[in-house]
């Protein structure tokens, strides 16, 4: 991602945050933590997980994919119309942000 587009991160509760103000410090960015038990609180992380659950289940080692397979998925869920972003892809709507800021 471009760095002037970078501004926060909000995380889950969990231990692969514990070293966020490393993060936060190298990546130039604030980092926030949303709630337990409150997905509200980061959406598109959610509802990139339940894309991602159409092809890999729950709790699936990602490891016994091959980064093919993984960018197949990645490729797919990128370049699928979503009602939430107006019919357009991420891919398109990425692009487009990038566009306009560069």
């Amino acid at each position: 991602m471009p760095e002037h587009l970078r501004r926060t991160l909000t995380w889950d509760q969990g231990r692969a945050m514990a070293a966020h103000r490393d993060l936060a410090e190298m990546v130039g960015i604030d980092v926030f933590f949303a709630e337990q038990h409150s997905p509200w609180q980061r959406p598109t992380n959610e509802n990139g997980n339940g894309l991602l659950r159409r092809y890999v289940g729950k709790g699936t080692d990602l490891s016994v994919h091959t980064v093919n397979d993984l960018r197949a998925i990645e490729t797919r869920l990128n370049t699928m119309p979503r009602r939430s972003l107006r019919w357009n892809t991420a891919e398109q709507v990425y692009t487009a942000a990038v566009a306009m800021t560069g």
